[in-house]
Formats: structure tokens, C-alpha cells, sequence
């Protein structure tokens, strides 16, 4: 969630802050700030709304000039979206200027106890607290500080510290929100993407949870908040810039939908043997005696990385031969789940941050589960707590609407479940069977793609609707439900994604004449079922948009729209038939006007409860 950018060096920084936190607006945001150093005083410029108005009111003041600095992009959480409550803030006594991403739960008890020491607050925010402390507890040593006051705190944070007292110190420190440091000749940058630093350094670090790192231009120190010294390991960012850039794309979002067969190809690459019909999945070949032994599979995710657990766990049912539960991360973790012996618990997460995914999986360690993670992002926090897992290889998803990352989670569940299923009872005929279908889908996706046109014209005779309904069976149930999230996400469009058959429990009540009803129908094993669904949709007035196999002729006659997607086993269709309901999303946003990238009130990385 939110943004963090910060630099010390020898360079005037506003510019370079806030070019590194325009890369981070895809993560979600309602205010922005920047803050520097100058000529020992620090300088405050924030506002409410986009980053291009924080510029404007920097142009009104005649800009910032300092060397060191730091600026924030905030989701509102204690408190509205202000001015006041806006990033950074400071303190009211020590010059400590603080901007914070995450939560302290404990602010409430910190603030009274603030207050009775005659500090004045400005602001409802639990990160104001936070700065008085620090600056409470600072004695001439803004490291220290920072330790001892995270040491009375409850709750997730990443933050940047910098105090007028030292002009070209900076401290950072994390615990379940991500922050990075990127190492450049002479100067630092810290954010909590790699995306803002990939444009002056490719050599970087993560800092652990409960590390705290202290950096000017000559170098930096990293130690734990009880100040016991660590070494981290500085790597090559495997960002490349032109991944974050639009390239000719008018959106992120429509740059990742035409992404996606080369994000697939990169996610096979060395990992589809068809000719022998293996998987091979060095991420889990370590764990591959526990993993055969399972009874077990857990699937834990939020939103989209959940509809992409649902598939799994279809699969690894219908291929495998192993049961599976897919589950609201947020649900299980205050549940009191049973884990059995043999449970594995596989962790579904395209940032590999996300909080109610990461503390699901920790509660399933705790209580026995092997951990497993399927995550777009190196080095995340759900990838370092896994016993083993499989990277997507997607690439950078800018978007805050999910879709190449989507793909990419479902073509690895796949991948696992075909793994698991040669190795208990698929034969090696059957395994490469699917697999050569499996190596079709980038393919398949390009053609699918070269509908956009007719996808986009198929939206706008529906786009002033209101209402929708997204239906689909079996494998697709999930894929509906995922179609309807993607229009709700960007377009603010009421829609609701369902089994097909549950229609007719309720919902029902609501088609009336020209409600759209999206239907995935393409051929398998209930599609006759879903044609009957069709037949009593249409006969309440509803307007059908199909999704169905190529070469149906039939269903034309009973849809008001088609849109076709090539055959392929049914197993794999979720890959294809979720890619013209993306294009719907995105093509209504468009219609209607919105900010496909920076939909309102979403962030792309949900780093709190």
C-alpha cells in the first residue's frame, strides 16, 4: 500500500523524489507530501489528491532544494483525507520529520502518554505519534531513537526518519510493510518498491522485519531495533525499466492484458518437459517426498490471488487426486482451522506482501502445515516465510487491477497440480498431453487479443448499465467471479459473479429487461446446463454476452453477443476465458471516464488488515 521514497546524496532531490513516487501510484493513494532539508530546517509541502498537485503547489512555493529528503503517497487510515493528515509529519520539539506506511495499533495508549508529556498533535494520524515519540526519545542519536521508539510499538510500519540535527542522515526500519535500499556512488535511495529506485541503481537491498538501517552518503548500517549489528545482502534488482513504463500503451492495465502471452511463455520457460511429460519445478524439489505424502492442500489468497486459488483448487482435485479447500486469507487466520498431518498450505499472492495473506499462512505454520508459496515478486515477505515455492515470472504489474499476475497464478497452479499428479497417479502419455495443450495458451491469448475491437464494441452497447451478473460452472465459477471484480474494480460498475446454477436461488430476482449477464460457455462438461441457465436468463429479459468455444454455431442463436475463445481442455480454459472479460473491464473504465490505473479507494499492495 501507499509509497515511500527517500534520498541522501549530493543531488537537489525533489525532482528525484518525485519522479521515483510517480512510479508508485499504481499502489493506491489519496494525498501526497514531500519534505527536505534546508540550510538545517525541514520543509513541508503535502495535499490532498494526486501527486501532479502536489507539483503544483511546490510550483506555488517555489520549490525545495535539499539534498536529503523524503516524499509519501497515503491511503487514509486514522483519520480523513486532509492536508493535516497528509505525509510526512513532524514532530513538535526535536525537528524529526516522519512519513510511515502501515499501522501502529497501539498509537491511542501512546498519545495520551504524549500528551501528559505536554506534546501538542495536529493531525488524527497514528504516524504523528510515532514522530512525537521519536522525537521524544531523541538524545542527539536519530538511530537509537528509532529503535527505542519502535520497541514500544504495536502494529506494522515502514518508515523513513530524518531529523533537522543530523541534515544528511536518514533512518528507515519495517516490520511487515516493505521497504528497500537502493545503493548508488555516494548517494542512497530508500522506497517501498524497486520500481522507484531502477532508474539510478540496480543494487539494492530488503530490510528484514524488525531491521533498522541508518544511512548518509558515505554508507549505511543495518542492525535490528534491540541494535544488534546484521549484514544485508545487497543484489541486482531484477526490475528493468522499460517494464514500468507504458510503451505506447495509453494504461498499465491495457499494456499487462497485451502482455500476457509473454508474460505465460516466460512463466514455461524450462519448466514443461511435454516430450517426456514432466514438470519440472526446482522451487518445491526439495520438499518433494513431504509434498507427495500430502492428504491436504490449503489455498490461501485475497481477492483475485483467491479466484486464482479456486481454480487451483479445482485442479488439484479433478488432476491430482489431492483435497483442496481454497479460502478468504482473512477469514482463516481468526478462524481456529484444524491442520492436519500431510496439510500443505500454499500461499497465493502477487506481491508476496499482502497482511491477511502472509499472517494466514504464518497461523498454518504454527500449527504444523508445510508452507508453499505462488508469488510474482523475488524476495517478498510470503516468499522468505515459505518452506519452498514457484515465482510466477510475470514481470512488474503496475495496474492496481490484476491481470497478467492472474494468468500467471493460475498457469502455475497448473503447473503444481501437474507436478503432483504425475508423481501419484497420471501417467506420462496423460501428463504430456496437457502439457502440450498448456504450451498453446500464449498463443491462444494472442488471438484472443487481436479481438479487442469487437470487445470493445460488445461493451459500449452495455456500458451505461449498472447492474451486471458474470455466471459460469466448474472451473469457470471462479472466472466469472473474477470478471466481475475487474469491472467493479476500475469501472464502478455493480457487478456479481456466481455459479450459474445459483442463479436461480435468488438472484434471479434481479434480471430485468437489457440487464447484462455474461456467461462463460465455452464447451465442457456442463455446458448444456449453462445453455438452460441462458434460456431462463433471456426469458426475464436480460441481454446474454457469451464466452464460448470457437466454432459454436449454436450459441449464437440463443446469445446477444459472442465472444469466442479457441478449444482447449477445460482444465486450462480459465487462462483464455478470463482475458475478454479483462478487456470488457478495462474498455468500460475507458467509456466511462475513469483513472484505469489508480482506480479510487484501492492500492495495489494491501499491507493491512
Amino acid at each position: 500500500m501507499c509509497g515511500i521514497v527517500a534520498y541522501t546524496g549530493s543531488k537537489s532531490c525533489q525532482h528525484l523524489l518525485l519522479e521515483g513516487l510517480k512510479r508508485l501510484e499504481y499502489r493506491g493513494y489519496d494525498s501526497a507530501g514531500i519534505a527536505t532539508i534546508e540550510n538545517g530546517r525541514i520543509r513541508v509541502v503535502k495535499t490532498v489528491g494526486r501527486v501532479a498537485n502536489l507539483e503544483d503547489k511546490l510550483e506555488e512555493v517555489g520549490g525545495l532544494r535539499g539534498t536529503i529528503g523524503m516524499c509519501h503517497t497515503r491511503w487514509a487510515t486514522h483519520g480523513g483525507v486532509t492536508d493535516p493528515n497528509a505525509h510526512p509529519h513532524t514532530d513538535d520539539r526535536a525537528g524529526i520529520c516522519l512519513i510511515h506506511n502501515g499501522i501502529i495499533e497501539n498509537y491511542a495508549a501512546l498519545k495520551t502518554y504524549l500528551q501528559e508529556k505536554g506534546h501538542t498533535f495536529s493531525s488524527d494520524t497514528d504516524t504523528e505519534v510515532l514522530a512525537m515519540l521519536i522525537g521524544e526519545l531523541y538524545d542527539g542519536d536519530l538511530e537509537a531513537a528509532v529503535q527505542a521508539a519502535l520497541r514500544e510499538v504495536t502494529g506494522a510500519y515502514g518508515i523513513v526518519v530524518m531529523c533537522e540535527r543530523e541534515p544528511d542522515t536518514l533512518v528507515a526500519a519495517r516490520k511487515g510493510s516493505p521497504l528497500m535500499v537502493g545503493v548508488g556512488d555516494g548517494e542512497f535511495i530508500i522506497a517501498s518498491d524497486g520500481s522507484a529506485i531502477v532508474s539510478h541503481t540496480s543494487q539494492a537491498f530488503a530490510l528484514e522485519d524488525y531491521q533498522v538501517v541508518k544511512v548518509t552518503p558515505t554508507g549505511f548500517r543495518t542492525s535490528t531495533i534491540h541494535n544488534v549489528p546484521v549484514t544485508p545482502k545487497v543484489q541486482q534488482l531484477e526490475i528493468e525499466l522499460e517494464e514500468i513504463e507504458l510503451g505506447g500503451f495509453s494504461h498499465f492495465m491495457q499494456k499487462e492484458i497485451f502482455e500476457q502471452p509473454k508474460a505465460l511463455a516466460n512463466t514455461f520457460r524450462g519448466r514443461i518437459d511435454a516430450k517426456e511429460g514432466k514438470v519440472v519445478l526446482g522451487g518445491v524439489a526439495t520438499l518433494a517426498k513431504e509434498l507427495i505424502r500430502a492428504r491436504r492442500t490449503i489455498l490461501l489468497g485475497q481477492g483475485t490471488a483467491l479466484h486464482a486459488a479456486m481454480i487451483g483448487e479445482y485442479m488439484l482435485e479433478d488432476l491430482a487426486k489431492i483435497g483442496a479447500v481454497a479460502e478468504y486469507a482473512s477469514e482463516f487466520r481468526y478462524r481456529n482451522p484444524i491442520i492436519e498431518e500431510g496439510t500443505v498450505a500454499i500461499a497465493v499472492s502477487q506481491s508476496g506482501e499482502t497482511a491477511d495473506t502472509l499472517a494466514a499462512l504464518l497461523e498454518a505454520k504454527e500449527r504444523g502445515a508445510l508452507a508453499l508459496g505462488v508469488i510474482n515478486v523475488v524476495g517478498s515477505t510470503i516468499a522468505r516465510e515459505t518452506d519452498a515455492g514457484v515465482y510466477l515470472r510475470v514481470g512488474p504489474e503496475i495496474g492496481v487491477a490484476s491481470t497478467k499476475a492472474f494468468v500467471g497464478q493460475v498457469a502455475v497452479l497448473t503447473l503444481l497440480a501437474l507436478w503432483w499428479a504425475r508423481r501419484r497417479q497420471m501417467s506420462a502419455d496423460q501428463c504430456a498431453e496437457m502439457l502440450r495443450h498448456l504450451e498453446t495458451v500464449p498463443e491462444k491469448i494472442e488471438r484472443i487479443l487481436a479481438q479487442d475491437a469487437q470487445i470493445r464494441r460488445v461493451t459500449e452497447k452495455y456500458v451505461e448499465r449498472e447492474n451486471w451478473l458474470f455466471l459460469g460452472r466448474g472451473y469457470n465459477y471462479p472466472t466469472a467471479l473474477e470478471g466481475a471484480l475487474k469491472l467493479k474494480e476500475i469501472s464502478y460498475i455493480h457487478a456479481e459473479g456466481m455459479p450459474a446454477a445459483e442463479m436461480k436461488h435468488g438472484p434471479i430476482a434481479l434480471i430485468n429487461d437489457g440487464m447484462p449477464a455474461v456467461f462463460i460457455a465455452n464447451r465442457g462438461r456442463q455446458y448444456d446446463k449453462v445453455m438452460s441457465n441462458i434460456a431462463e436468463v433471456k426469458a426475464r429479459g436480460g441481454h446474454v454476452i457469451a464466452v464460448a468455444t470457437e466454432g459454436d454455431t449454436q450459441i449464437a442463436k440463443h446469445a446477444h453477443d459472442v465472444l469466442y475463445i479457441p478449444d482447449i481442455p477445460e482444465a486450462l480454459s480459465p487462462m483464455l476465458a478470463v482475458v475478454p472479460l479483462q478487456l470488457m473491464a478495462y474498455h468500460a473504465a475507458v467509456l466511462r471516464g475513469h483513472d484505469v490505473d489508480k482506480p479510487r479507494n484501492l492500492a495495489k499492495s494491501v499491507t493491512v488488515e
